[in-house]
């Protein structure tokens, strides 16, 4: 064979092999940047309720508008108010002026107040949360501050309080400004409205479930009725399709809040718990079908959390210790060391066989402590960090999930003749210890 015949033979074959490597399958999430699921959504997030842990993220710091979801803060503020005794259940409002207005608009969604009419606090808050009626939504705002422009500075003080980073309340309901029929709240724009990241919005809903756990008895009910038996009787259906008998239902949703306006487009938080493990979706402008779309979007992280063998594991069970870290010393104590246990589980979701992935890291306060020691004194951390090869989002509030290191039991103080004999017998063994290091160094 001469060498042009070569050339060409090796050129072929060099050619075909870059072919042959153009038609190799991607893994799914090589296909999709190695992200788990196709969010087809300007922002979306999931994480496991209990941990924060979480579990899928797109664009989930970007501030975008949040629509009806706004009414998730009023909620909580509502919530709050009734378990410090200031508001009551029964207590009765009668709407002003601009609450009126709003409630008899019917291109918004809304249950029409009468201007004489009394509305206890419970059926304006369940008007809100099953309905997203706006005017019951600006009611319940005049209840617990006064005036909705009161009542903004309270959610942007809350969400402060609650550690969320990237919001900008507008007003109680989510609307857009111009909405308000130029009643909007002062120093607010016209053209304005509430603004927040999913992953703040993730924020809100797990302290909103977790604070208010009987939140979830008012936004499960698929339909009920505003006033039964009277003459402002009307159906309240829930806006959340995802719920038991519904279009798109979705075994295990139980909440929790959507919201549309032109500029946010479709908008959902959902929460949804199977197996002993409870997951929160957030959504903004999910793309798709108009009525359906945020749900589509919705059922492809619900299905990728449970049915992808997540399990909750305790990868450290409550009272366990950690190796190389059992016992901590003892200064002056009548035991020189205690064992030191996790104060409560350390437990995430984790795929099947992944728990191997998790790497444990301890940080001790103090090398010593001193006696006298009472048992649950914390000495330190445990945090886990994953080291496995599929993407990782971190936790909510960190990158890290972190339980408590305390000690087992108590340690009393040792008498003062104990803690001579010790202080001698120290001295002795430096003494011995110095010569025996003297003595090797001759040889």
């Amino acid at each position: 064979m001469n060498i042009t015949k070569w050339k060409q033979l090796l050129v072929s074959l060099v050619v075909l092999a870059l072919a042959a490597t153009c038609f190799v399958p991607m893994s799914k999430a090589e296909a999709a940047g190695n992200d788990p699921v196709d969010v087809n959504a300007s922002a979306a997030i999931m994480i496991e309720a209990s941990s924060g842990k979480i579990l899928y993220s797109k664009n989930a710091g970007k501030r975008l508008p949040i629509a009806s979801m706004t009414k998730m803060m009023t909620e909580y503020l509502l919530l709050e108010a009734i378990k410090e005794g200031k508001v009551k259940w029964d207590q009765t409002y009668t709407p002003d002026d601009y609450v009126y207005e709003i409630s008899q608009d019917n291109s918004l969604s809304n249950v029409p107040l009468r201007k004489d009419g009394k509305y206890t606090v419970k059926e304006l808050y369940q008007a809100m949360a099953i309905y997203s009626a706006n005017g019951a939504a600006i009611a319940v705002a005049e209840i617990l501050a006064g005036t909705e422009t009161k009542f903004v500075a309270e959610m942007n003080a809350k969400a402060k309080e609650l550690g969320m980073t990237n919001y900008d309340f507008k007003n109680a309901t989510g609307l857009v400004n111009e909405d308000l029929h130029g009643k909007q709240p002062q120093g607010e724009g016209v053209k304005e409205e509430s603004e927040v990241s999913a992953k703040d919005m993730a924020l809100l809903a797990d302290r909103l479930i977790t604070d208010y756990p009987e939140v979830l008895k008012t936004t499960s009910i698929a339909k009920t009725k505003f006033r039964a038996g009277t003459d402002d009787e009307m159906d309240m259906p829930n806006w959340n399709f995802m719920l038991k008998g519904l279009v798109s239902e979705y075994p295990g949703v139980d909440g929790l809040k959507t919201g549309s306006t032109d500029s946010a487009g479709s908008c959902f938080t959902s929460t949804a718990q199977r197996n002993g493990m409870r997951v929160i979706t957030v959504v903004l402008n999910a793309k798709g079908n108009l009525h359906t779309g945020r749900f589509d979007e919705t059922k492809k992280m619900l299905d990728y959390a449970f049915n992808s063998n997540f399990s909750m594991k305790d990868l450290y069970p409550e009272g366990s210790q950690v190796k190389g870290h059992k016992t901590i010393d003892v200064d002056k104590g009548k035991d020189k060391q205690v064992d030191i246990v996790t104060d409560k589980a350390l437990s995430i979701p984790v795929k099947s066989g992944d728990e191997k992935n998790y790497k444990a890291e301890v940080t001790l306060d103090k090398k010593e402590i001193t006696a006298p020691v009472k048992k649950g004194t914390k000495v330190g951390t445990l945090k886990v960090t994953y080291k496995g090869s599929d993407k990782d989002y971190g936790f909510l509030k960190s990158k890290e999930f972190s339980v408590n290191l305390v000690t087992k039991n108590d340690v009393d103080k040792a008498n003062w003749f104990v803690q001579m004999m010790r202080g001698i017998g120290g001295f002795f063994s430096g003494i011995w210890n110095s010569a025996v290091d003297t003595v090797t160094g001759w040889f």
